[in-house]
């Protein structure tokens, strides 16, 4: 018997361990964070464990539409701010940036998945903050993608946003954490 679970640990968890642990970590943080972190997206209240933490998820999603608004204006499209974060296009066509844009729940995840994965304290200190700056730069490109395409294109929204956006996200977050682990923590490991 126990040579048989030395033989699916080798088959299975001494290749793959890194990313199963990857894998579990993601999904803990992922559920904590959808049954802790209450609030409809169309509206401007978020609660965490019935508390009140709208404030930062409010200002982070106005501070993405001003600079999504400026962006869009800079690139030549003509679009109006209007009130609750909403971006009007001459034609009709407008989408809302709300508070679940705002990046905090991916940023949470990278900061799970690195601070509970193996490796030198000291280096999370700076590769945590670094991965959540990548993840904001990233959400920021997104989130104008988005916006811009939204002008020509309303159709679009679920299939870039829902789809392809979503997972190029997460996708992100598992190269970062792909590059900790190889270049951070495999790399210390063969030092020793």
């Amino acid at each position: 018997m126990k040579k048989l679970f030395e033989s699916i640990h080798t088959l299975f968890a001494k290749p793959y361990g890194g990313a199963l642990y990857f894998m579990v970590i993601l999904i803990i943080a992922h559920f904590f964070w959808k049954f802790t972190m209450l609030g409809d997206e169309s509206d401007t209240l978020v609660t965490f464990f019935g508390i009140n933490v709208s404030a930062p998820f409010n200002f982070l999603a106005a501070q993405i539409t001003n600079f999504v608004h400026e962006i869009l204006l800079f690139l030549g499209y003509n679009q109006n701010l209007e009130p609750y974060n909403i971006l009007k296009y001459e034609n009709g066509n407008s989408v809302r940036i709300v508070w679940a844009c705002s990046g905090l729940k991916q940023a949470y995840i990278l900061f799970c998945i690195i601070a509970f994965y193996k490796g030198p304290l000291k280096k999370k200190l700076w590769y945590v903050p670094l991965g959540i700056i990548i993840s904001f730069i990233f959400n920021l490109f997104r989130i104008t993608v988005i916006a811009g395409v939204v002008k020509s294109h309303p159709e679009w929204f679920d299939l870039i946003h829902e789809h392809l956006f979503k997972y190029l996200y997460y996708g992100l977050i598992f190269g970062i954490w792909l590059f900790w682990d190889e270049k951070m923590v495999k790399k210390v490991e063969v030092t020793k």
